[in-house]
């Protein structure tokens, strides 16, 4: 590869400050870009000025620079704030308050990453961009067109939050550690003497952090209380608003000790309760006992708002699919497909397919794009 002018995404981060190292190391002339994507005061109440809140963005940003000073590259503070909450925070809110479970990651990634940092960067004279995904990106020379591919750890793979990146994003990114195992990735650090060497991952997005998430969602959407109601329509207890629960969501909905005489189909009378179904029409929460009750199995999906990596549609085919992150591919057929949406069948049964997130889709190790979740056909 020719030496290059390449901006990487520091985050203060362990994956992002081998990525810096390992251009550098290549030749390429590197300079860091932190990005700052929220700047709401969120400290906990009655917390005083000193403590950093929820969101960790300026910690992150005093180990971004610590990381520059290490490698001898410059570093630049952006912030993107305003085009986060215009392009990902606006429609994170608006999905809620449909009733659905969005990714604001894929998004940030499309909008953010990809789009408003890319920008910047070839503002800055970059032939590239680089971030710190687990990921790789090939260029099929029978096709001329750029492939995403999974990252060579499975455990880490993140292809899944980068499958809305299209031709004109992957051809000017690079994932140098897409190549590399988390353990090696540690590894480095620790050889290079890097100051965050051993930072844990962050978990999350940062405007939610550490967060309990209801209390989150609490400051932008109202509550509206309604019946949670089982399988055979009696009402066992209140839920608090229906924005406030995911589909297969198990913990926090107040019905724990309650029994179901005569229990449902893959469940006994103290099993546990899952949330299978959300009405917004009535403002019901349909719940149900047991992990395998068949509300929870979806063997077809609907999907819209398409995305494809080569920038058109596949042909209807056999193929394999997540229908959330950290998940095995399901084998599947695509089928319906068009620009914009698509239908998958199934083998076997996916558990909670959930509509906000998102379906995508791989043929092996090559990701070629997905849709958000629409609907899914559950059994009876």
């Amino acid at each position: 590869m020719s030496k290059q002018r390449v901006v990487v995404g520091l985050s203060g981060g362990v994956d992002s400050a081998v990525t810096a190292h390992v251009l550098k190391q290549q030749g390429h002339e590197v300079i860091g870009i932190f990005m700052k994507n929220w700047e709401d005061d969120d400290r906990p109440a009655g917390a005083d000025a000193s403590d950093p809140g929820y969101c960790t963005s300026n910690i992150d940003f005093v180990d971004a620079a610590a990381v520059a000073d290490v490698l001898g590259i410059e570093i630049e503070h952006v912030n993107f704030a305003a085009e986060y909450k215009d392009r990902v925070f606006a429609e994170f809110l608006a999905e809620y308050q449909a009733g659905r479970t969005p990714n604001p990651d894929i998004l940030c990634n499309a909008e953010i990453k990809f789009k408003a940092f890319l920008d910047h960067a070839m503002r800055l004279g970059a032939e590239k961009i680089a971030t710190g995904h687990y990921a790789r990106v090939r260029q099929n020379p029978a096709t001329g067109l750029h492939e995403l591919l999974k990252g060579l750890d499975p455990s880490k793979d993140q292809s899944y939050f980068l499958h809305r990146l299209n031709q004109a994003q992957l051809s000017r990114t690079l994932f140098p550690i897409g190549e590399l195992h988390k353990t090696q990735v540690r590894q480095i650090a620790q050889d290079i003497g890097l100051p965050n060497a051993k930072k844990k991952d962050s978990t999350g997005i940062c405007f939610i952090g550490e967060r309990p998430f209801r209390d989150f969602l609490n400051r932008y959407i109202a509550k509206e209380p309604g019946a949670i109601r089982d399988a055979r329509g009696r009402q066992i207890g209140e839920h608090v608003g229906l924005s406030f629960y995911t589909l297969g969501q198990r913990q926090g909905l107040g019905i724990g000790g309650i029994k179901a005489k005569g229990a449902q189909k893959g469940g006994g009378e103290h099993a546990p309760w899952f949330v299978a179904r959300k009405d917004m029409a009535t403002n019901t929460l349909w719940v149900v006992q047991g992990h395998e009750h068949p509300w929870l199995q979806s063997s077809r999906l609907t999907a819209q708002n398409a995305s494809w990596v080569a920038g058109t549609a596949p042909a209807a085919q056999a193929m394999a699919a997540k229908t959330r992150y950290r998940q095995s591919d399901a084998p599947c057929q695509l089928q319906d497909v068009a620009q914009q949406h698509f239908s998958l069948q199934f083998s076997q049964a996916q558990w909670a397919v959930t509509p906000g997130q998102s379906a995508v889709l791989y043929d092996g190790e090559v990701c070629m794009g997905g849709g958000v979740i629409a609907s899914a056909q559950t059994g009876e």
